[in-house]
């Protein structure tokens, strides 16, 4: 089975703006998630409607998708980036944007 992580990430939170591209330890917060999840995940990307985001995703290697700033939900915002990358995983897993310290055999266990 094929798997892909998909972590919305957008800038305009109402109790943190920016929250994704806060430094923790010289590495911002979405960097430190999508580290530890691709530690475990054939596949991961960042859904976001933020260019920001999109850039430091992809200065660090990552990739980042683009989604609507219309969403409701972050899952909302999943569900598009994975019609955008035509992925053909078995299972999508929704990694939170605001896990810098996930286990990666948290994702092993689902």
């Amino acid at each position: 089975m094929k798997f892909i992580g998909i972590i919305p990430a957008r800038y305009a939170s109402t109790r943190f703006p920016g929250k994704p591209l806060a430094m923790i330890g010289g590495k911002t917060m979405i960097e430190r998630v999508y580290t530890q999840a691709s530690l475990e995940l054939d596949s991961v990307a960042v859904a976001t409607d933020d260019e920001r985001i999109a850039r430091a995703v992809e200065a660090f290697g990552g990739r980042a998708v683009m989604t609507s700033p219309a969403h409701r939900s972050g899952t909302d915002r999943c569900c598009e980036a994975l019609d955008t990358l035509g992925s053909d995983a078995d299972v999508v897993i929704n990694i939170q944007g605001d896990e810098p310290f996930i286990d990666p055999r948290q994702i092993a266990q689902l």
